[in-house]
């Protein structure tokens, strides 16, 4: 089984798919709220060609495009529109293959640039570098995987040409994921994140968990669809 989309919102396996596979996939996170007469609706959708050049070796790229609606919320000016906002490549690498080792391992380095505020919609310059350790292993044969993935994310942004402003991102992720019948796995998936400001840990903002239910279903050789429950951003973040 591929691991890579088994263990569901944050945790992703290692696998990189067969070699020559190529695949067109469009990511979407977005984000709701309501309350005290105002109204927020913002997505962002990553548009992302994949090609698997080697079975060690996995390239993914595209813009993202973002659309915003947001009226009457404190601090946040309000904004009715779509934009193509940045551009996101990945390019992720095999350190330990499954065999003879129990444990995979990959790689993951993926960097990025957006034009707007993910949160706002205001107009920035935005680079950031994440980087993942993805590991897997199968504990029960083709019944019982566990997933575990280590981040760390340096980002740099401008806003309305003023100074730029440094933050970075520690995250560790574990997941379960068990195999029902052939083709059908759930699980649960848990994110700790923790925030600084700086690039380099130097001043400590804020701390997030997150805890949900996962639902994955391969329906066919060449495709799969996944159902993704509780919070449904892919990188959750902190923001000041």
């Amino acid at each position: 089984m591929e691991t890579k989309y088994i263990f569901g919102n944050f945790t992703v396996g290692s696998s990189t798919g067969i070699e020559g596979e190529k695949a067109f996939e469009p990511e979407t996170q977005a984000n709701f709220g309501k309350g005290g007469g105002g109204h927020y609706a913002v997505s962002q959708t990553a548009l992302e060609y994949e090609f698997t050049p080697t079975q060690y070796m996995q390239i993914i790229f595209g813009p993202t495009v973002s659309y915003y609606n947001i009226r009457g919320v404190p601090g946040l000016d309000d904004r009715n529109m779509g934009a193509i906002n940045g551009f996101e490549a990945e390019f992720r690498s095999v350190l330990i293959d499954r065999n003879p080792s129990p444990i995979a391992v990959t790689l993951s380095l993926e960097p990025e640039f957006h034009s707007r505020d993910e949160t706002s919609g205001a107009k920035v310059v935005n680079y950031g570098l994440e980087a993942k350790l993805e590991a897997d292993a199968e504990l029960i044969k083709n019944r019982l995987f566990w997933g575990f993935n280590l981040l760390y994310e340096p980002e740099t942004t401008r806003a309305d040409l003023g100074q730029w402003e440094n933050e970075s991102t520690f995250g560790i992720s574990s997941a379960l994921a068990y195999q029902i019948v052939p083709n059908v796995v759930i699980g649960a998936d848990l994110w700790y994140l923790r925030h600084y400001d700086g690039a380099a840990f130097n001043s400590f903002t804020g701390d997030a968990v997150y805890l949900g239910p996962t639902f994955y279903w391969k329906i066919a050789p060449q495709g799969a669809h996944e159902r993704r429950m509780g919070n449904t951003d892919r990188r959750p973040r902190a923001r000041r």
